[in-house]
């Protein structure tokens, strides 16, 4: 194995490592601790790393690995627990408060065969903006023949704290609309374009349109079947029992800024999450991690 390689890199305005490790090279952001890219050499990407995302200052990312944390997406759609935890008459940022603010590199170190990054989030004296809890976050970071995420939670204060959470990852694909998903089949989801109702999948899924949906009580295995590219990607979770797959597709992404107009082809989110009934309740000194590993197969 290789002498890891880390080189500091501007992206616009954002501080960011180019992390070489064995055949893996891996792009990430201070601002959000955000995995922007991630490949192997000589393959297509695993991460997409979206050619007109915008890298500036206190603005989200939309590519990559997002952190979405202490809550996903809108905060009304939570679960009450969730949005108990947020005391502001402000308007609350759709997936939570820690995508823009700067992270501290805890370290980069070898283990043996693999490579571990770590980066930790500085908590400001009485807890985030409209968020007064006491609870340290870390994400770490493994490459080995995968790309391991790890997201942990750890409650430091007194009181009970319920958050919900994604590692919100758009994946690199050929076309979605010739890609399909596999191990969702007989799971409940909620239909978020046609009013949150509850509905089961029958099969794989396909794309044929825009698609939002929330998948329930999901296993820890779920890939990704790429036929042009001729791999399968494999996505192995740990935390989670809650997943969110997302494509814009075509209007959605044409009012996207920061999203070519055909952009939609290239990408496919599917999001390790706790939402829903998955969401997580800390107890005092109590920790979770939220976790995906992320290998690709020839077909």
């Amino acid at each position: 194995m290789s002498t890891p390689n880390v080189e500091a890199v501007k992206l616009d305005e954002l501080n960011c490592w180019r992390i070489r490790h064995g055949q893996a090279e891996l792009l990430v952001a201070q601002q959000g601790a955000h995995i922007l890219s991630y490949q192997l050499a000589g393959e297509p990407p695993l991460i997409w790393l979206n050619d007109e995302a915008v890298f500036k200052t206190g603005k989200s990312i939309r590519a990559g690995v997002p952190v979405c944390w202490p809550w996903f997406g809108n905060l009304s759609r939570n679960p009450q627990s969730v949005q108990a935890m947020r005391v502001s008459q402000e308007p609350p940022t759709a997936h939570g408060l820690v995508r823009a603010m700067d992270w501290e590199l805890g370290g980069i170190e070898t283990e043996g065969e693999s490579l571990k990054v770590e980066f930790v989030l500085p908590y400001p004296e009485g807890g985030l903006p409209g968020w007064p809890h006491q609870v340290d976050l870390k994400l770490s970071i493994r490459l080995d023949e995968q790309l391991h995420i790890s997201l942990t939670s750890e409650n430091k204060g007194t009181e009970h704290v319920t958050i919900s959470q994604a590692l919100h990852s758009y994946f690199a694909v050929s076309d979605v609309r010739h890609v399909h998903v596999e191990g969702l089949d007989g799971l409940s989801y909620i239909e978020t374009l046609d009013d949150w109702k509850t509905v089961t999948q029958t099969g794989d899924l396909h794309f044929t349109g825009e698609t939002d949906r929330i998948y329930l009580n999901t296993p820890p295995k779920l890939s990704i079947v790429d036929p042009h590219w001729e791999r399968r990607i494999e996505l192995t979770s740990s935390g989670s029992r809650s997943a969110v797959i997302w494509n814009p597709w075509i209007d959605r992404a044409a009012a996207f800024s920061d999203m070519a107009d055909d952009g939609w082809q290239r990408m496919l989110c599917i999001e390790t999450a706790n939402v829903m009934g998955d969401v997580v309740t800390l107890a005092p000194g109590a920790s979770h991690s939220l976790g995906v590993s992320i290998g690709s197969k020839p077909l």
